[in-house]
This record gives C-alpha cells, sequence and structure tokens, in this order.
C-alpha cells in the first residue's frame, strides 16, 4: 500500500464586522471550483510551516498568523484515487486589506503559473467547496457547518 502525500489545508479567517473565510477560483477553469489554500508539504518541512507558506504563494496574502490544527483527514485524491492526508487549519489575517484581488501563483508546484481570484466570504457558506473542503468548518466555529462537515 502506497504512504498518503502528506498536505496541508488552509481556514484563513478575517474578523471584520462578521468572519469571511478567504477561498479562490482558479481563473479560466471554473469546473476546479472555489477551494481554500491548500498543498503539499516539503520534506523537512513542519505543518505549519507548510500552510503559510501555501497561503503565501496561492493568494499572495501575508501577515496570517497560524491559530491551531482543527483536523486531519484521509481522502483518496479525486482524481487519481492516490492516497493523501490533508492537515487543516485556522489561520487568522488582519482586518485591513481588500475583499477580492487576483494572484498569479508562484512557487515550484503544479499550480505555479496559474492566476487565482482571491476573494473573502461570510460563513457559514452559501454554497460548499471544491473537493469536500468545508469539511472541518464546524470545528473552527459550530455555526460554519456545512453538510460535508466531520461533525455531521
Amino acid at each position: 500500500m502506497a504512504l498518503p502525500r502528506i498536505r496541508v489545508a488552509a481556514y484563513v479567517v478575517r474578523h471584520r464586522t462578521a468572519p469571511e473565510l478567504l477561498v479562490f477560483d482558479h481563473v479560466g477553469m471554473p469546473e476546479a471550483g472555489t477551494q481554500v489554500p491548500a498543498g503539499g508539504v516539503r520534506p523537512g518541512e513542519g505543518l505549519e510551516e507548510a500552510v503559510l507558506r501555501e497561503v503565501v504563494e496561492e493568494t499572495g496574502l501575508r501577515g496570517v498568523t497560524v491559530l491551531r490544527l482543527i483536523g486531519e483527514e484521509d481522502k483518496p485524491h479525486p482524481d487519481t484515487g492516490q492516497p493523501r492526508r490533508t492537515s487543516f487549519f485556522h489561520l487568522q489575517a488582519p482586518p485591513e486589506g481588500p475583499d477580492a484581488w487576483e494572484h498569479r501563483v508562484h512557487g515550484d508546484g503544479s499550480d505555479t503559473g496559474l492566476t487565482f481570484a482571491c476573494r473573502f466570504l461570510p460563513v457559514p457558506l452559501a454554497l460548499p467547496l471544491a473537493d469536500g473542503q468545508d469539511v472541518w468548518l464546524g470545528r473552527v466555529d459550530p455555526r460554519w457547518a456545512t453538510g460535508t462537515d466531520a461533525g455531521w
């Protein structure tokens, strides 16, 4: 049996008049769906270090802080079926900054060169995230639970 690919996913929340979650869509690829920053952990890299790197690489957003690990999920990749383990983290973003922006992905991953349309959405979300990425939102705040939440 193959070892799972180790990944991280980021629930980046900012608080203004109400809490908002950072999400993005692939520009020109609507079939990818709305997602949160996520990706693989590099050899020798800690999980918290990886989640902060993924946020910067995929959204350009800096100044976020890791608050806590929310949960871990063992789930095969939806396209390849390869095993993967994703650690979901709750992060906090500063309240200032734009509500929406486009970011060209930098780094050495498969997303490099793609453009992501980033934005903050109020929680609870009106629509589910791609690949069930909203599964752990209820662990950040029970009022944010979705029908795919791990606690349901």
